[in-house]
């Protein structure tokens, strides 16, 4: 723990000196070989999570970047230090190296309690990965664990979602507006409509055989036919012309987004997207 507080200490020191001294692009691209590791991929300033929290998500963090190649990395802070939280999520991922290879895959989760804000920054393919749709439903997936304090949970909802989304990208197609991850239909539903469909059926014979009434066979067809009910003198049909015009009804779409991009202070392009919980 005493590594992480100092690892801690230097990333705000660094935020701090480049408000003065912004870094050149090459200073965060390493020498583009692997993952960097100057910095921890969970780095809890705000003091959300337990030491056994932190070690966990730390080692399922860990996993999952080095399998994915691409890195997936949550920083908490109790303030902004006046900034705002696109550039702030943005300089962290650029002055903390994060990120695989030459161009920097990866995607950092930054948790803000100075005004309760979430947001997610991606860079290289993490890109392509998270899509702005994408961005915004993980958010949500995340936000009742967030506003309920449950970090951990959220934290883990992100993890699970980061590898999900990548995985997703690589053998198909990323999760955008049209094809985005159906939630899973709650167990409670199952017996809530087994009843509902009971009592449907109940009502519905119930109503027809209501309407049936007691017959006896007929030994002759006249007897079918009500007296003065059928009473037919002429009947003739013409049928003249007809003209049909016939218009192709256009289909409504639900266009994907993509991803929408930004310049942080370093020159570094970054996609993104967040929210309040």
């Amino acid at each position: 723990m005493k590594k992480i507080r100092k690892k801690i200490v230097a990333v705000l020191s660094i935020l701090l000196l480049t408000a003065f001294f912004p870094v050149p692009t090459a200073a965060a691209g390493g020498d583009g070989e692997g993952f960097a590791e100057e910095y921890y991929r969970l780095m809890d300033m705000a003091d959300l999570l337990s030491d056994s929290e932190e070690e966990t998500l730390l080692q399922a963090l860990d996993q999952v970047s080095e399998r994915q190649k691409l890195e997936v990395a949550i920083i908490t802070t109790d303030t902004l230090e006046g900034n705002d939280i696109v550039s702030f999520a943005d300089d962290l991922y650029d002055y903390c190296q994060f990120g695989y290879g030459a161009n920097k895959d990866g995607v950092l989760l930054l948790i803000s309690m100075e005004d309760r804000d979430w947001y997610i920054s991606t860079c290289g393919y993490g890109i392509t990965a998270f899509t702005d749709a994408g961005i915004q439903y993980i958010g949500g997936q995340m936000k009742d664990d967030l506003s309920a304090g449950n970090y951990a949970a959220a934290f883990r909802t992100y993890i699970e979602k980061c590898d999900e989304f990548i995985t997703q990208a690589r053998t198909d197609k990323p999760f955008d507006k049209s094809n985005l991850p159906k939630a899973p239909m709650s167990a409670i539903w199952i017996p809530i409509s087994l009843i509902v469909g009971i009592a449907i059926a109940v009502i519905t014979v119930g109503g027809m055989k209501a309407q049936l009434k007691t017959v006896r066979f007929q030994p002759e067809a006249k007897n079918y036919i009500k007296d003065g009910s059928l009473n037919i003198t002429q009947s003739r049909d013409m049928f003249l012309y007809q003209t049909v015009s016939k218009t192709r009804k256009a289909k409504e779409t639900d266009s994907d987004s993509g991803s929408s991009t930004h310049t942080s202070s370093s020159g570094t392009t970054h996609g993104g997207g967040g929210g309040k919980f």
